[in-house]
C-alpha cells in the first residue's frame, strides 16, 4: 500500500520509465510513502486494475504518451467502477501535458477522468501537488509552479511548472532495480532540450538546452555499470550538440569497452545508444566513433526529409551533403549500428520527392531505415499548415496524417504498407542473402521495393501476421 502511486503503460517490458523514477526520486520526505508500478502495453487489463486497487493510493500520477493514451483511458475507465474512495489523479507526460486547452472535453475524455494536468517537467511540481493534496490544502503558485488554473469547466486543474534546472534534481537512477539493470534498457540523460525548431516535434516548444553536471553524471554511469547495467539508451535529443561533452561521455565508455589501464572493464555485451545530429560529426568525434568495438554502439540519426524546401518550411536544419557524408562515414569507418529516420506526410512533400529521399538514404546503406508517418503531436506547431496543405489527421492517438494536398490517402497508405514490409524484410535482416537481387544496383530502390510491397499486399491482404514460410516464398520468387 502507498499513499502515492506512480504508474504508466510502457511499450514493452524492456522499456522502463525514467520519468516515474525522476518523479519519485524528487518527492523528498514523501518518497517512502510512494510506489512505482509499470505495465506493458499488451498486459491484460485486469492485471493492471488489480495491481492499482491493491496499492490503495490517495494520489496517482500517470505518464501518458500518444502510444499509451487509449490504454490509459481504458484503465481509468475500468478503475472508475472499482473505486471505494477515488484517489486524486494527476496526468502528465509528453502527450497528456500538451492536449489543447481549447478543444471540447469530449474530444479528450481522458481529461475528465483526472484532477490535475501537469504541462511540462513535473519533478518538482508533482511533489507540490502531493504535499498539498495529502495535507488537504489548496495548490498555489510557488517556486516550483508558475501557474495553477482550471483547464476549463468540467476539466482538471492545469499546473504549469517552473522549468527544471538539472543541477538541482535527483536524476533517479538509484531507483532502477537490479532486475531493471540486468534485463531492461537503462535510460539516462546527460542534457535536456533541443536548440532546433522542427515543427513536428514537441522539443520545438522549448529550445533551451540544460545540462546535468558532467562529473556527477559520469559517476552515476559508473555506479550503474557496477550494478549490472549493460544497455544504455540516452534520451538526449541532440547528443552531439556539445562536442566536448559528447566526447567526454564517449571516452568514458571507450575506456571500459577497450580495457584501458586502470579502468574496470565493461561487462560483456555492454552497448550504448545515442541520438545524433547527422550534420554535426567533427573530426574529434569521428575518431572516437571509429574506436567502438562491434556491437557496442547504436546510433539514431534523424534525416526526416532530404527535400530542402520542405525542411526549410518546417524549421528543420538541412545540410544534405554533410548528412550523406556522415552516413557514409558511419558505414565505412565504424562498427556502429545505424538507425536512420524518414517521415512521410510532411507539408509539401510528394511521393516523388519522398522516393528520391529514400533512394539517397538507401545508397548510404544504414543498418536500418525507419519509415515513419507524420503524427500530430498535441501542441506541436506543425498544425499551422493544416489549411495551406489541407492536412487531414486521424482524430485518435497516435494522430497520424491521413492525407495532404501533395500526398493522397492512397499514397500514404501505400507508404505505410511499404514501411511495414521494409521492417519485416530488410530491417530485421532475415533476407540479407537476397538483397542484391531484391534491390539491384542501378534500379531506384523505392520503386523496386514498392512493387514488392504491392505484390505482397495483394497476395496476403495485410502486412502483419504473415507466416514466415509464406513470406519467404513470395520474397524469393520476386528476387528471381
Amino acid at each position: 500500500m502507498a499513499d502515492i502511486l506512480l504508474a504508466t503503460i510502457n511499450a514493452k517490458y524492456v522499456h522502463p520509465s525514467l520519468a516515474l523514477r525522476l518523479l519519485r526520486a524528487n518527492l523528498g520526505e514523501l518518497e517512502d510513502r510512494s510506489e512505482i508500478i509499470e505495465f506493458a502495453l499488451r498486459q491484460p487489463l485486469d492485471e493492471k486494475v488489480e495491481a492499482i486497487m491493491a496499492a490503495h493510493p490517495r494520489v496517482i500520477g500517470l505518464s501518458v504518451s500518444i502510444w499509451n493514451h487509449e490504454q490509459t483511458l481504458e484503465l481509468l475507465s475500468a478503475l472508475s467502477h472499482r473505486w471505494v474512495s477515488r484517489p486524486i489523479i494527476v496526468l502528465g507526460g509528453p502527450e497528456a501535458g500538451n492536449l489543447p486547452a481549447s478543444a471540447p472535453l469530449l474530444n479528450y475524455p481522458i481529461l475528465t477522468a483526472s484532477d490535475f494536468l501537469v504541462r511540462g517537467e513535473g519533478e518538482l511540481a508533482f511533489t507540490e501537488i502531493c504535499r498539498t493534496a495529502l495535507a488537504g490544502k489548496p495548490l498555489v503558485p510557488n517556486t516550483a509552479i508558475s501557474a495553477v488554473r482550471p483547464l476549463r469547466e468540467g476539466g482538471p486543474t492545469l499546473v504549469e511548472p517552473v522549468p527544471v534546472d538539472p543541477m538541482f534534481i535527483d536524476p533517479g537512477y538509484r531507483l532502477y532495480s537490479d532486475n531493471d539493470l540486468a534485463r531492461k534498457l537503462t535510460y539516462v540523460e546527460a542534457s535536456r532540450g533541443c536548440p532546433f525548431g522542427c515543427e513536428f516535434c514537441l522539443s520545438s516548444l522549448d529550445r533551451s538546452v540544460r545540462e546535468f553536471p558532467l562529473n556527477e553524471f559520469l559517476r552515476n554511469l559508473e555506479i550503474l555499470i557496477d550494478r549490472g547495467a549493460k544497455a544504455f539508451k540516452f534520451l538526449d535529443r541532440t547528443f552531439n550538440l556539445d562536442t566536448e561533452r559528447a566526447g567526454a561521455v564517449m571516452d568514458f565508455f571507450l575506456a571500459r569497452l577497450n580495457g584501458e589501464s586502470g579502468v574496470r572493464p565493461a561487462p560483456q555485451g555492454l552497448y550504448v545508444h545515442f541520438e545524433m545530429v547527422p550534420a554535426r560529426f567533427p573530426a574529434v568525434l569521428r575518431e572516437k566513433l571509429t574506436r567502438f568495438p562491434p556491437g557496442s554502439l547504436r546510433l539514431e540519426v534523424g534525416i526526416q526529409t532530404f527535400n530542402k524546401e520542405v525542411a526549410d518550411r518546417i524549421g528543420r536544419a538541412s545540410e544534405r551533403e554533410k548528412e550523406l557524408d556522415a552516413l557514409r562515414f558511419l558505414r565505412e569507418k565504424t562498427n556502429a549500428i545505424v538507425h536512420a529516420d524518414l517521415i512521410a506526410g510532411l507539408p509539401g512533400e510528394t511521393v516523388e520527392s519522398f522516393a528520391r529521399g529514400f533512394d539517397l538514404l538507401w545508397e548510404t546503406r544504414p543498418g536500418e531505415i525507419q519509415l515513419g508517418i507524420l503524427k500530430r503531436l498535441p501542441g506541436a506547431p506543425i498544425v499551422r499548415y493544416d489549411g495551406e496543405f489541407r492536412m487531414e489527421w486521424a482524430p485518435t492517438p497516435p494522430y497520424e496524417i491521413i492525407s495532404t494536398s501533395t500526398m493522397t490517402k492512397l499514397e500514404l497508405d501505400r507508404v505505410k504498407t511499404f514501411a511495414r514490409f521494409w521492417e519485416l524484410i530488410v530491417n530485421r535482416g532475415r533476407f540479407d542473402a537476397h538483397l542484391d537481387r531484391l534491390l539491384p544496383q542501378g534500379v531506384p530502390a523505392y520503386t523496386r521495393f514498392s512493387a514488392l510491397s504491392d505484390r505482397l499486399f495483394s497476395r496476403f491482404g495485410r502486412s502483419w501476421g504473415i507466416p514466415l514460410d509464406e513470406l519467404t516464398s513470395e520474397v524469393e520468387a520476386f528476387a528471381l
